[in-house]
């Protein structure tokens, strides 16, 4: 039987002897989930000196970064793809510690091995000479007479300024209160990235600067690590391709957990933290007369009193599950989320040396499957889909002669009356309806390998199967709709208007993880929990900024300045409604339901 690896109680003991902060504090903190989120969170609290709690649900952690074992194979039950290393860098420094010395990287190049419709293979590198000669050959073949490697350094030159400037000003900043739009530093990075480019999608951007067809699409497929459509992702997110091809693809050895494990062993063994696993809560207990969270009740009835509650568990079914009912929370249900999955995990009794170790197969109809999960909320007819191979970058993961294999094919989140599917025959509605669909899934996708690697035998090799479809990502880390990377990143659910890191109405109440500020994606939520940390530790010091505050004030100077720019353009009254339109929209992409809740910067359930 296939069993999560890291079940508790397992995780090695730190070689050193424990060290204490300077200073240990008496108040409690409970944190709901050890994910990735909530244990880097769990992490940087007990450095602070608090005394946490990590409640876990299951019988082991890092959530969608765990992994599966069985009969000697290893799986990354979710991530792969080990980005943005500064991220990691920052937040093991923040513990005192070097990354270097508790996680083994192996980097991976090729970056990725590209398999098209039409039998065109590409091979995508960090090495600017194996680049310049894949980009030569699709882009000159497509007619470009541009240089492939000049056009390919100037699209990088502007996917790092997106980098640079969305960690900087982005994943490490607090958006949870309007006036974080008026922050002086921003405008001249505005000026110089043109908005940071939101005006245009991922995939135009591409335009801009390759002819080939193959090329477009192999450097906008990963907009899926966002849960998006490249035709609907904001240009910023070429982001990515820079983290792919400037930073660098890497794995950790071990599999992802091993960044998980790495900083609960940190939290536990060094700072003092708890982890609680089996542990499932029922409601997080408030008190609506102080506005406050006062602690959790467990399932088995068990009532645990905190200073802070922090949620590392999705963020809607937070709200709509473990929290009083409110408009708020329905809301919410109706917001745009990413995509879900079926993933296929699979031992292989041969080594399928024709992938590498990590493998794209596109679709012969490239927008029209993304439109069909983004847009109709289905199941592609002519799926996209990711293989990884985790045995070709660790040879651990599978027995000597085999292979591990992971397949994700991306699909539309579970349909629910807020948000119906297109297709009924396609789309998720119920588990038994929805067996139709994985079955078909899967048929594809042998016949796609099959076909594109001249292997006719290949289902002969699968010797054992493990599935995960959106009903099994909702019931085993209760994903509402089964969503893999939360809410959406489209433009109205980022910075300020996503759900905001502290409860509106229950001022200890805290929130980490995919659906919450910054966003989604290990790194943006790793860096997050930064933010957050430093968020609970100035709630718990009396250190709130409030309406008094030089931000607040230096906000409104700047909107008062924004409503005579409006009256002096264009007059009194046009003014004054083009403003009035400005913070109407705001306050119904919010769902803010009184005036007090917006100074505050915070979403008010009415």
């Amino acid at each position: 039987m296939a069993t999560p690896a890291n079940t508790k109680p397992a995780l090695p003991r730190l070689s050193s002897a424990p060290s204490t902060p300077t200073k240990r504090s008496h108040k409690k903190v409970i944190i709901i989930g050890a994910g990735a989120g909530g244990t880097a969170l769990a992490a940087r609290l007990g450095r602070r000196g608090y005394n946490v709690t990590v409640l876990e649900k299951n019988e082991f952690g890092g959530g969608r970064c765990s992994l599966i074992h069985h009969d000697g194979h290893r799986w990354d039950q979710g991530p792969s793809l080990y980005l943005m290393p500064e991220v990691f860098e920052a937040c093991f420094k923040d513990l005192g510690e070097d990354i270097r010395s508790h996680i083994r990287l192996h980097q991976c190049n090729p970056a990725y091995r590209i398999h098209f419709a039409d039998g065109e293979k590409m091979l995508l590198s960090s090495n600017l000479s194996q680049m310049g000669e894949t980009l030569n050959f699709f882009e000159k073949r497509a007619g470009s007479k541009d240089d492939p490697l000049t056009n390919f350094l100037a699209f990088l030159k502007e996917a790092g300024e997106n980098y640079e400037e969305s960690i900087k000003h982005v994943l490490t900043k607090d958006w949870s209160a309007w006036w974080a739009f008026f922050r002086p530093e921003l405008f001249p990075v505005l000026w110089k990235t043109k908005g940071l480019r939101i005006y245009s999608t991922l995939y135009d951007r591409t335009t801009k600067y390759f002819k080939s067809r193959h090329v477009r699409r192999a450097l906008t497929f990963s907009a899926m690590y966002m849960g998006m459509s490249p035709f609907d992702a904001p240009a910023t997110y070429s982001l990515l391709q820079y983290a792919e091809y400037a930073k660098g693809i890497w794995y950790p050895i071990g599999g992802f957990y091993k960044v998980v494990e790495a900083t609960e062993t940190i939290a536990r063994d060094k700072f003092g933290a708890q982890f609680r696993y089996s542990t499932a809560v029922k409601r997080i207990v408030v008190d609506e007369r102080r506005g406050t969270a006062t602690g959790v009740e467990l399932e088995s009835g068990e009532v645990l009193d905190a200073d802070v509650v922090v949620s590392n568990a999705d963020l809607v079914w937070t709200y709509n599950h473990l929290l009083p009912p409110s408009s708020y929370a329905t809301k919410l249900r109706s917001k745009d989320q990413t995509c879900s999955s079926i993933s296929f995990y699979w031992s292989l009794s041969a080594v399928v040396e024709e992938l590498g170790g990590h493998n794209i197969f596109l679709a012969d109809a490239y927008q029209e499957s993304f439109d069909e999960i983004f847009r109709d909320g289905d199941t592609p007819s002519e799926p996209s889909f990711y293989v990884n191979v985790p045995s070709r970058l660790d040879p651990s993961a599978a027995p000597a002669g085999k292979d591990t294999l992971v397949i994700l094919v991306p699909c539309g989140p579970i349909s629910i009356p807020e948000k119906p599917c297109t297709d009924p025959s396609k789309g998720a509605r119920t588990r038994e309806q929805f067996q139709q669909t994985v079955a078909r899934a899967r048929r594809q996708v042998l016949e796609t390998l099959s076909k594109r690697l001249n292997r006719p035998d290949f289902e002969t090799l699968i010797e054992h199967e493990i599935i995960n479809d959106p009903f099994d990502w909702a019931a085993k880390f209760n994903l509402f709709r089964g969503s893999i990377l939360g809410l959406s990143h489209t433009i109205p659910q980022v910075l300020w208007f996503r759900p905001s890191i502290q409860h509106a109405a229950y001022s200890n109440l805290f929130f980490v993880g995919a659906s919450t500020q910054p966003g989604t994606g290990v790194p943006v939520v790793v860096a997050g929990s930064g933010v957050v940390a430093e968020r609970v530790s100035a709630f718990l010091e009396g250190r709130e900024k409030g309406w008094l505050s030089w931000e607040a004030v230096r906000g409104s100077i700047c909107l008062a300045g924004l409503a005579l720019v409006s009256v002096v353009f264009f007059g009194f009254a046009a003014g004054f409604i083009l403003l009035g339109v400005v913070i109407a929209v705001s306050v119904h992409l919010l769902g803010i339901a009184d005036v007090p809740g917006l100074v505050r910067g915070k979403v008010m359930p009415e």
